[in-house]
């Protein structure tokens, strides 16, 4: 189904039409129709199936063909954490480039004290949409900065990792602000208890949209070292030490553990760089557009990266841990293999980890492959799991992998559409196309 074919405004379809969008993807084609006729909304989807667009363009066309307040927030829009606060303002720049009478600011923490000003600026001036991390929200919102009262639509993207990140309590102190009629949209990877019992909190009567958790990429060379804890820096010097490694992402769950990668790797003259929340906003937005640009070959990081952060030339994955569930694993080693590139995920499995990348493989429904350890290492313990693949493991479901032995490894009511659907645009001759 292609953008034409829902009741977008022309001045969102001609955006869309500079940035070269036309078919809709799965979530959008179901998200977009529900959201213009006003319902509230929770969609389970991962990254990368475009979720932004699905709750942004809607909104933004609604707030074009006008009838909401004037100098008062329309709609906020909240991210648990400042790189994906930035990513959907830089969506928010493009889809509303041709709406000259919707204004944006993007609010979040870990800046000094004159980006803080900066937003107190903007939002005294008033603002239509407001991106935000919940927690310097809330700070506006109790310093008197802000007015709700008056509020439209209220967006939480990614509120799983919000709650992950201990947002809950933020979350219901500034939804107590809203007024009683408001448009909620909830959107999430997954569907555990916690989100289930927020959505019962905050939404009424909502349409629910799942999108399953794609696989990952075909293109995308996966596998595995089964070791020891203590064995995990040697396959990182292993690895490195076997090729140019560049354009590499490795992941860990702590940033103690991703500190102590980054030593290891910059003691073995690697040009590498940390991500984690011990670091100023100044510095994450430093280190991630010298990454960008090339002039970082890897980055060391925590799960902040996993989600929202478009860069395409990902070479290779290393998950110096496993993620907690396949949804994280497929965020995570979704990094790579992008933009019709092939791309390599390589997964270190410590005892702790065997059950939950089991469950992994369980639900890629094939085995991962399992590398023999580096010369040098010793053996590494036996993967045990519950439920077997026969394919590749033999009696009991435990296989041993020590050292090698030398080998190599819809219309909304009572408006009627200028535009009849499937009809052919034209391009307005204002400004250069988006890129």
């Amino acid at each position: 189904m292609t953008f034409e074919e829902t009741y977008l405004n022309d001045n969102i379809l001609d955006a869309l039409w500079d940035m070269h969008f036309d078919e809709m993807t799965p979530i959008q084609e179901r998200c977009i129709p529900e959201i213009l006729e006003g319902r509230d909304l929770i969609g389970v989807a991962q990254t990368g199936t475009g979720k932004t667009a699905a709750y942004l363009l809607p909104i933004l066309s609604l707030l074009d063909d006008g009838g909401y307040p004037k100098d008062a927030v329309n709609c906020i829009i909240m991210s648990p954490t400042r790189e994906l606060a930035q990513q959907i303002d830089q969506a928010m720049q493009g889809f509303g480039y041709y709406l000259d009478g919707i204004s944006s600011v993007a609010v979040y923490g870990g800046n000094d004290g004159n980006r803080f000003e900066q937003e107190t600026r903007g939002l005294k001036m008033g603002a239509d949409v407001i991106i935000a991390t919940p927690g310097r929200l809330l700070s506006h919102i109790r310093m008197g900065h802000l007015d709700l009262s008056k509020l439209s639509f209220f967006v939480l993207d990614e509120a799983d990792r919000m709650l992950d990140m201990g947002f809950s309590d933020d979350i219901l102190s500034i939804a107590k602000q809203l007024p009683a009629k408001h448009q909620t949209i909830m959107f999430s990877a997954t569907m555990p208890e916690k989100i289930q019992q927020l959505a019962h909190t905050l939404l009424y009567k909502p349409v629910e949209v799942k999108i399953a958790v794609s696989k990952p990429a075909e293109k995308i060379q996966q596998s595995a070292y089964v070791c020891y804890e203590p064995q995990k820096l040697g396959i990182i010097r292993h690895l490195f030490k076997a090729g140019e490694l560049n354009r590499v992402i490795v992941f860990s769950g702590k940033k103690d553990k991703v500190k102590d990668i980054t030593r290891e790797l910059k003691h073995m003259h690697i040009n590498c760089a940390q991500m984690h929340s011990d670091l100023t906003q100044q510095e994450r937005d430093e280190v991630m557009l010298k990454f960008k640009a090339g002039q970082v070959d890897v980055l060391v990081a925590t799960d902040i990266v996993a989600r929202g952060i478009d860069i395409d030339d990902i070479l290779c994955v290393i998950n110096f841990d496993v993620p907690h569930d396949a949804e994280d694993y497929v965020h995570r080693i979704g990094r790579t293999a992008r933009a019709q590139r092939d791309g390599v995920a390589i997964t270190f499995v410590s005892e702790a980890d065997m059950r939950s990348f089991a469950a992994i493989e369980r639900f890629l429904g094939r085995d991962i492959l399992k590398n023999p350890l580096p010369e040098g290492l010793g053996e590494g313990p036996e993967y045990k799991t519950n439920t077997p693949h026969k394919s590749s493991r033999g009696k009991g479901g435990r296989k041993r992998y020590g050292k090698s032995k030398g080998g190599k490894k819809n219309q909304k009511p009572n408006q009627k559409p200028e535009q009849k659907p499937n009809q052919k645009r034209k391009p307005k001759a204002k400004g250069p196309k988006v890129s």
